[in-house]
C-alpha cells in the first residue's frame, strides 16, 4: 500500500519580484491500496506529472510523507524505490544508444529471459517481436514505438505499483484502442496497483478509482461511477475532454 500525506511541492519562482516559492502541489493525501487501478486526471499545469514524480522519487516534496506499507519512503531515492517495487513511465520515454530491445526488456525484468520471453511483452503492446527485439533503443524508434517498448519493460519488471504519465502521448489510434487492453490485462494478472496520469476518457472508464487535481490541489476523488458522471458533466470538462480525444 503507498500512501502520501499532506505532500507539497514548491519550486524557486524567478519570475516573482518578491522571490517567492510557487507551489505546484498543496497538501495533497491519499491512500493507493493493493491491486487498484487509479486514473489521476485533470487541467494541464495543475500538478499531476509532478505528484507522479514524487511518487518515484525523481522529485521530493518540501512538506509531507510518503509512506510503503507504513515505511517512511519520503527521502528514498528513486533507485531504491524501484528495488523496493515501483516503476515509473514517462511520459516522454528515455532513449539508450547502443542498447537494444531485447537487453532494455531482460535488464528490466531483473532476469536472465529468453528471447521467446521477451517477444511476449512486445506482442502485448502491439509490437511485431520480429521487427523489434534486435533494434537499438535510439533515434530511430518513433515515439509511439518507445513508448510501447516502455510500457513492455514495466510489464516485465512485474512490480507492486506502476506509474505511467500519459502514456497515450504520441501512440495512434490502432495502438491507443490496443494500450487500453494492455492495462486491462496489467490489472488482471499482475495483481499490482496502477496509477495513470490522463486525460482520455476511455482510460478513465476501466479505472477503479479517480482522482483529479487542479490547480495543485485534489478536488475530487471517488469511484469510476462518483466521478465521471460530474467530470464530464460540466462545460469545460467535456470540452477539454473533446479536445484530448480528437488529438488521439
Amino acid at each position: 500500500m503507498l500512501e502520501l500525506r499532506n505532500v507539497s511541492f514548491q519550486v524557486s519562482d524567478e519570475k516573482s519580484k518578491e522571490n517567492q516559492d510557487k507551489e505546484i502541489l498543496k497538501d495533497i493525501s491519499f491512500v493507493l491500496n493493493d491491486n487498484k487501478f487509479v486514473v489521476i486526471t485533470g487541467p494541464n499545469g495543475g500538478g499531476k506529472s509532478t505528484l507522479a514524480k514524487l511518487i518515484a522519487g525523481i522529485e521530493k516534496p518540501t512538506a509531507g510523507q510518503i509512506l510503503w506499507d507504513g515505511r517512511d519512503i519520503t527521502e528514498m531515492s528513486v533507485t531504491d524505490r524501484a528495488k523496493l517495487g515501483i516503476s515509473y513511465a514517462f511520459q516522454q520515454p528515455v532513449r539508450f544508444k547502443g542498447v537494444t530491445v531485447f537487453d532494455l526488456i531482460r535488464l528490466a525484468s531483473g532476469e536472465n529471459i529468453t528471447i521467446k520471453d521477451a517477444c511476449r511483452y512486445l506482442s502485448e503492446v502491439g509490437l511485431c517481436a520480429k521487427d523489434y527485439i534486435n533494434r537499438e533503443v535510439n533515434a530511430s524508434l518513433s515515439g509511439g514505438e518507445i513508448k510501447r517498448i516502455e510500457i513492455a519493460t514495466i510489464m516485465a519488471r512485474k512490480t507492486q505499483v506502476s506509474v505511467f504519465d500519459e502514456p497515450e502521448a504520441g501512440i495512434d489510434l490502432w495502438s491507443f484502442q490496443n494500450l487500453i487492453h494492455v492495462f486491462e490485462n496489467m490489472h488482471d494478472q499482475l495483481h499490482g496497483s496502477i496509477l495513470i496520469i490522463s486525460h482520455q476518457e476511455r482510460i478513465l472508464n476501466i479505472a477503479d478509482e479517480i482522482l483529479v487535481i487542479a490547480d495543485g490541489q485534489l478536488v475530487q476523488q471517488g469511484t469510476k461511477d462518483e466521478i465521471l458522471p460530474s467530470l464530464l458533466g460540466t462545460a469545460n470538462a467535456a470540452d477539454f475532454a473533446c479536445r484530448q480525444m480528437k488529438a488521439i
